[in-house]
């Protein structure tokens, strides 16, 4: 009896040690959470400019252009002024050639290494003959450019200094959500080092190209902005800002940022090989419409469909015309934006499962992903080619379809070769389209009053036009040799 009751005590203190071992492990738990949460974010935008200003910096560039022509003012023929004007010197250079004169531009970037390294916007330093950057101290230096991304709109930029600087990190922008506060620094207008806050407006937009993953925030972003950081309220990096929707040229509350999870990875690459490393697949593809869903009786429109599969990895892995795209390297495929921006972020030379759709059927291949760059290098000089680089040839709005105006199509419109622009090739009855007189065989070549040449700059129209929160795009349509213009409604 005495052991019987031993054993039931034992079994009690150890059931009590266990409970209290279990409310100090939530504890720990608890403050390790709270800790990580009060440890770094700052409570006033005044402390954490403080922390953050020595890594901003302000960028001036100068290059040398052509000088537009003859500084006369221009006289109509048979003038009484024409013979005087004939023989008063050549106002362009000597010997008839013309001037050059050296032109400055104003952007904004910011230090992420002890070592120098700058980040700032392609578009700030394009075409530079000289970067100059100059430190929240007011010391100016000059730059070297390690390498650019146009299709980010990213530079990477390389000082000399003899201590270490002041550097700021990237956060995860992935975490960023809508309403957080957000602080964008720069130098506006030539100002320097200005402050402006907002929040996150959206998150995710596309704007131009197929690896725009940009942030709209609310903070007042100028001329000038171009190429400096958007902070959090934690000190880190969430995106560089890039480009504002305005009237007028001034911010009007909506400004975008690339999100830094793109642009850690594009300046990871410049760092290590001086260009980018894009994966590549090898395919041309679309997104899956309702009525495409219905007749090749899949559960939703996700994914996306081949439409060609030129010589490349997935040729090789057997991927075929047809086949649904539903998954890449574990990653579910919404779309076909969705696909390039996956595919583009894989490291070249991986190997990866790709699960497709094939006559209701799911089958998975393995694919050596290629190395995008280096493809479209090979075919610059190849424009027949240009379109197999796993960039959609179609897209859906408003109940028509729109592709590329290839070769075929020509021949089939009876278009003369150096036709430009995009093809309508089917319309819905009862869309917006329809309602509007659109029909197959149209051309679209002009897109809110902007030149059209290919799908890409089709679909950069219809997205600005989306993410201005506007209702419709005007399109200038070409049938039978006639011109006219039209509002065609967007959702």
């Amino acid at each position: 009896m005495t052991k019987i009751l031993q054993f039931e005590y034992s079994i009690k203190r150890v059931s009590i040690l266990f409970i209290q071992l279990s409310f100090l492990s939530i504890a720990f738990l608890l403050l390790s959470y709270s800790s990580a949460f009060s440890r770094t974010a700052y409570e006033s935008f005044a402390d954490l400019v403080d922390e953050i200003s020595p890594a901003v910096v302000n960028i001036t560039t100068t290059k040398e252009i052509e000088s537009s022509g003859s500084l006369l003012p221009e006289i109509p023929k048979g003038s009484p002024l024409e013979d005087l004007f004939r023989n008063l010197p050549n106002q362009n250079g000597l010997n008839g050639s013309p001037k050059r004169r050296r032109t400055s531009a104003l952007g904004s970037g910011f230090i992420i290494s002890e070592t120098g390294l700058v980040v700032t916007n392609n578009h700030v330093i394009e075409q530079a003959d000289e970067i100059l950057i100059e430190l929240f101290s007011g010391e100016e230096l000059k730059a070297t450019l390690v390498g650019t991304d146009p299709k980010t709109d990213i530079a990477l930029l390389k000082v000399e200094y003899d201590k270490p600087l002041s550097f700021v990190k990237f956060g995860n922008s992935d975490l960023a959500r809508v309403g957080d506060w957000v602080m964008a620094v720069g130098n506006p207008l030539g100002q320097g080092f200005s402050v402006s806050a907002g929040i996150i407006s959206a998150r995710n937009r596309a704007l131009r190209g197929s690896y725009d993953d940009f942030i709209q925030t609310d903070a007042a972003i100028n001329r000038g902005n171009s190429g400096g950081p958007l902070f959090n309220m934690e000190g880190e990096v969430l995106g560089v800002n890039t480009a504002i929707i305005s009237p007028n040229g001034g911010s009007i509350g909506i400004g975008f940022s690339m999100a830094s999870n793109v642009v850690s990875k594009v300046v990871y690459q410049l760092e290590k090989y001086g260009e980018t490393r894009r994966g590549w697949l090898g395919v041309s593809i679309q997104d899956v419409s309702d009525d495409i869903a219905v007749a090749k009786d899949l559960d939703s429109t996700d994914g996306a469909l081949v439409t060609n599969t030129p010589d490349g990895p997935a040729k090789i892995a057997g991927v075929k015309v047809a086949d649904v795209i539903i998954s890449f390297d574990n990653q579910l495929i919404k779309n076909t934006r969705a696909l390039v921006k996956i595919v583009g972020a894989t490291e070249v030379g991986k190997i990866v499962k790709v699960t497709v759709m094939r006559n209701g059927e799911k089958k998975v291949l393995e694919v050596t992903v290629g190395h995008r760059e280096q493809v479209e290098a090979s075919l610059a000089n190849d424009s027949s080619m240009k379109q197999n680089l796993d960039e959609p040839l179609e897209t859906e709005v408003s109940g028509m379809v729109v592709s590329s105006l290839t070769k075929e199509w020509k021949d089939a419109l009876k278009l003369e070769p150096e036709t430009t622009g995009v093809v309508v090739i089917s319309v819905e009855v009862d869309s917006a389209a329809s309602e509007k007189g659109i029909v197959a065989g149209d051309l679209i070549i002009e897109a809110n009053q902007e030149k059209v040449s290919d799908m890409k700059q089709f679909n950069d129209s219809l997205n600005i036009t989306k993410n201005s929160g506007k209702s419709s795009i005007l399109l200038l349509i070409r049938r039978n040799g006639n011109q006219r213009f039209l509002a065609l409604p967007i959702k």
